[in-house]
């Protein structure tokens, strides 16, 4: 099923409105966490200004002789400092007083700034601010002038609440703007240096993803040395690698269409040469007879090269019928009919192993493989098996001369991995499709001069379905 190719997201859906949308949020809860002792600092410079200006008034009593004034002053005093009472304990013990005592309302609440709490004053701002109704609070501290001094003052808490409102929402306003800029900087910077390449990015993905092979609009890789430009780096490499690798596969699709062709048509040709060469063989000519047999041979192998090329090219995914079955009489059977040259001997080392898998395909797969050792020059080739935990390895060695370098480098390859010439190279990439459809590994262990070997790597068990 073919899914629909996507889009970019809209605006607000997108990976910048969402960053947008963090940064002011976060910066919001930074001013918060700076807003709570900010408004605790307030509130007590609030009240120690209050003490100041008490501090003040009450000191006018010491111009009077007997530390008294008249009504109308004291009244004005205290309206001065804002308070219903002022009152001031000396060091000597001398106590001064604005005020009457019996004309102080219920006291709602004490306050003494002497004993200060970091904590203690950031609780008493917030109920400050929760209460809407007046208070009467008595407020204790030191004066300014002399700390051994003691003032007291009782003052409505209404005056606190307001300026306390002001001040918040002074900060608010500002926490607001401060946020503002600081999201849009972030925002641009964001924009800038991360999510603008990112989207290209994605473009490239998705316009990658509609036509691989399009070259009209690479990946700009910007000259950076971070992860983004890393990514842009691999992500542009690796398009290319796939692009280059598709028009390969094109090019070797058509070829092998018209390869196909090619060699349905050559090996009916051959059909007849074949017929033909059957009846030099029987020929009475004794340079006939001479030349006969490699006649034969030549059109076999060519045959040969025909059927496996169509073969390879008409072979779908392997369909696998699971048995179980003994591996020696698997490998009996190989010897009887998968050493065609009489010179090569298999030698049996599997001992009583049990495999669970397609036992055909299977058969291919060993088949192949002793046969290549065979026609490589191979005088003994040895299979020999052994079970690892849920694991079957299975070896092919033979001591023939080894594969070479050329060989090596393309062993897998259809049309390409072949030792010998004349050699299609498909016996090797049939087998290690085979082993991979049982859930397998096959690979090339060792070659050099003293033989190779091929080592088989597949579950002894068939693997239940997921």
């Amino acid at each position: 099923m073919i899914r629909p190719r996507r889009t970019l997201p809209a605006l607000w859906r997108s990976l910048s409105a969402r960053l947008l949308v963090l940064t002011i949020a976060f910066v919001m809860v930074s001013e918060v966490l700076i807003f709570v002792p900010s408004i605790a600092s307030f509130r007590l410079k609030y009240l120690e200004e209050r003490i100041a200006a008490a501090n003040i008034a009450v000191l006018a009593l010491l111009a009077t002789p007997d530390a008294m004034v008249s009504d109308e002053l004291e009244m004005e005093l205290l309206s001065q400092a804002g308070a219903y009472v002022v009152g001031m304990r000396r060091p000597d013990g001398k106590k001064l007083m604005l005020g009457m005592e019996d004309s102080i309302p219920a006291i709602d609440a004490q306050f003494d700034l002497r004993q200060h709490n970091p904590l203690k004053s950031v609780g008493d701002a917030v109920m400050a601010l929760l209460h809407t109704h007046n208070r009467i609070i008595r407020v204790v501290g030191v004066s300014p002038r002399h700390n051994e001094t003691e003032v007291e003052i009782v003052i409505d808490e209404a005056p606190l609440h307001a300026a306390m409102l002001d001040y918040g929402v002074q900060v608010l306003t500002v926490s607001i703007v401060i946020s503002l800029v600081t999201a849009s900087l972030v925002y641009l910077a964001l924009q800038w240096w991360m999510v603008r390449p990112i989207r290209r990015m994605t473009e490239s993905m998705i316009a990658f993803r509609g036509d691989p092979e399009d070259l009209s609009r690479p990946l700009k890789v910007e000259r950076r040395s971070d992860e983004i430009g890393v990514a842009q780096a691999e992500l542009a490499e690796m398009q290319a690698g796939l692009r280059a690798s598709l028009q390969q596969k094109t090019r070797l699709a058509a070829l092998g269409t018209a390869v196909t062709k090619i060699s349905h048509d050559l090996r009916n040709m051959l059909a007849t040469a074949q017929l033909v060469s059957d009846r030099l063989v029987a020929s009475a000519d004794p340079q006939v007879k001479r030349a006969a047999p490699t006649l034969v041979a030549a059109i076999d192998r060519a045959v040969e090269l025909c059927t496996r090329t169509l073969d390879f090219t008409r072979e779908g995914p392997p369909r696998l019928d699971y048995r179980r079955f003994a591996l020696k009489g698997l490998v009996y059977e190989i010897g009887q009919g998968g050493l065609a040259n009489g010179k090569t001997r298999l030698v049996d080392a599997v001992g009583e192993i049990e495999l669970e898998a397609d036992r055909d395909q299977f058969y291919r797969v060993l088949s192949n493989l002793v046969r290549n050792a065979a026609e490589a020059g191979a005088v003994e080739v040895t299979v020999s098996a052994a079970i690892q935990g849920d694991r079957a390895i299975i070896e092919v060695r033979d001591d023939g001369p080894g594969l070479p370098p050329r060989a090596r480098q393309n062993l897998f390859t259809p049309f390409a991995g072949s030792a010998r010439a004349g050699g299609s190279g498909l016996g090797l990439a049939i087998a290690r499709e085979l082993t991979h459809a049982h859930g397998g590994e096959l690979t090339l262990v060792q070659s050099d001069q003293a033989g190779t070997v091929f080592r088989i790597d597949l579950p002894a068990r068939r693997r239940a379905a997921a």
